[in-house]
């Protein structure tokens, strides 16, 4: 958050910076590297103000997104989007020209009636938002459509106005970059001034109420703002287009954190990004608009999120799904171990394949698997010729630690929530793998630390177990408490 101010800033000086030389001819025959060092040069005056548009769009949008995601208003973005057309054709009749002051205006002026259409439908109505909005979106859009139509065929200077409809980076102006860092920077004081209002009112209403915060006041702000927002990035990727901007780098910053500043930062981010990548290729590619371009630039941003996010990536929560499950597997191999030697009262130390395949009722080959699958994390050894497994000090260890939270899990629901002990078995199954240490000793100490499970079976204490020694030994020092 603290670096957009100078993204900002350095927007508004390359804008004030003179033309450097005539526009860049054909492009066709020159490599990549040289089309981006011509590119990313500000030396065309037009590329120059397509590029600054583009990332003072992105910084905008980011920011305002962010608060559209969190507080689940995209679809109000996308019916505030939708209505400022017919303020782009108002503004354009004002004088017959296309004067950004004027579109600006009437656009804004479009877009705050539209959300009060909204407001006043679903005060006075039955209907749900969601309708309203739909309402307003259609009939809004529809007006701007016939507008537009109405003004394509009046004499005057006219051409061009339906760029607002799809965009045209390649349109923007001084005048459009002057107004675009204006309400950029507008957006990154005002957030940076009031972000724990903002942040509050868009987390917990009712509490910010409670408070003390002028909640409709500062929502009102932000409709504002949005509409700002919405308005200086038609020039750029037009009605049809903005909401994907606002929402999509926002909705990619949401899967890759859970904090509110670091998701406007990165939203703002990646819209930057998008908007830059967006218009190099419109850059390369001169028969396709810039919107387009820069919503698919989103689109592959939040396409990386979704897929390789760190936390909510849905390739590394299946990875994290899939090493969950195996280490369950691993531990459940390790109870059966341990029930194989309790069995016969810890006599001998290791246990054959065909105990364990029996004890997992499971075949040969899976117990083979599972019983490697320990080796390979230091848990096990097989000897034998691999007929036998043997664990290690730390595999005796995990084993006593599992059956050890089962046992007691066992005990707590029998003694303390007067469960049937022939009924904890399963709901046991599953806690052993997921309770911590912390945990365990809130339990040892709540059942003043028990020796026996609701079955009369011994639970392992880890403390008789003295660090690098032999597990095995006599049940008492194996599975007691003798030493507390």
């Amino acid at each position: 958050m603290r670096h957009l101010p100078f993204i900002a800033g350095f927007c508004l000086l390359a804008a004030a910076m003179p033309a450097w030389a005539d526009r860049i001819g054909d492009i066709s025959e020159t490599s990549v590297i040289e089309q981006a060092k011509r590119f990313f040069s500000f030396r065309d005056p037009s590329v120059r103000y397509a590029l600054i548009g583009s990332i003072l769009l992105g910084i905008s949008c980011g920011l305002m997104g962010g608060f559209i995601v969190v507080r689940k208003m995209a679809l109000f973005g996308d019916t505030l989007s939708h209505a400022v057309l017919p303020g782009v054709a108002l503004g354009f009749l004002w004088n017959m020209e296309k004067d950004p002051v004027a579109i600006f205006i009437g656009a804004t002026l479009a877009g705050l009636l539209g959300g009060a259409m909204v407001a006043l439908i679903r005060q006075t109505t039955r209907l749900k938002e969601d309708t309203a909005l739909g309402i307003v979106l259609a009939s809004f859009f529809a007006v701007g459509i016939c507008l537009l139509t109405r003004i394509q065929k009046m004499p005057g200077n006219k051409g061009g106005l339906d760029e607002f409809l799809f965009g045209s980076a390649a349109s923007i102006g001084r005048s459009d970059i002057i107004l675009m860092a204006v309400v950029t920077g507008l957006a990154v004081l005002l957030v940076g001034l009031f972000y724990k209002e903002l942040l509050v009112t868009s987390f917990d209403a009712a509490f910010a109420r409670a408070a003390g915060f002028p909640v409709n006041i500062i929502n009102y702000a932000l409709t504002l703002l949005l509409a700002f927002s919405v308005v200086v990035a038609l020039r750029a990727v037009g009605v049809v287009l903005v909401s994907a901007m606002l929402i999509t780098p926002a909705a990619a910053a949401y899967l890759l954190t859970d904090r509110m500043h670091r998701l406007l930062g990165l939203a703002a981010l990646f819209g930057v990004i998008s908007g830059a990548v967006g218009a190099f290729i419109s850059f390369l590619t001169t028969n396709i608009p810039t919107g387009p371009l820069m919503v698919m630039a989103a689109t592959m941003v939040f396409a990386l999120a979704f897929f390789f996010g760190p936390r909510h990536g849905v390739l590394m929560r299946w990875w994290r799904q899939k090493s969950r499950s195996a280490r369950v597997q691993r531990e459940n191999t390790l109870k059966a171990v341990y029930h194989v030697l309790e069995a016969r009262e810890f006599d001998g130390e290791g246990v054959s394949l065909r105990e364990l395949a029996e004890r997992r009722r499971e075949t040969l080959d899976e117990a083979r698997s599972q019983s490697g699958a320990l080796c390979q994390h230091h848990m096990a050894t097989l000897h034998d010729d691999g007929d036998a497994i043997h664990l290690t000090p730390e595999g005796w260890q995990r084993a006593c630690e599992i059956v050890r939270n089962h046992r007691l899990w066992e005990l707590y629901l029998t003694n303390e929530a007067r469960i049937a002990p022939d009924h904890v078995h399963e709901d046991a199954e599953i806690i052993e793998h997921v309770l911590g240490e912390e945990t365990v000793r809130e339990l040892e100490r709540a059942l003043n630390h028990a020796t026996r499970d609701p079955h009369g079976r011994a639970i392992p204490g880890l403390a008789d177990l003295p660090p690098g020694s032999t597990p095995f030994g006599p049940p008492e020092t194996v599975t007691g408490y003798a030493s507390r």
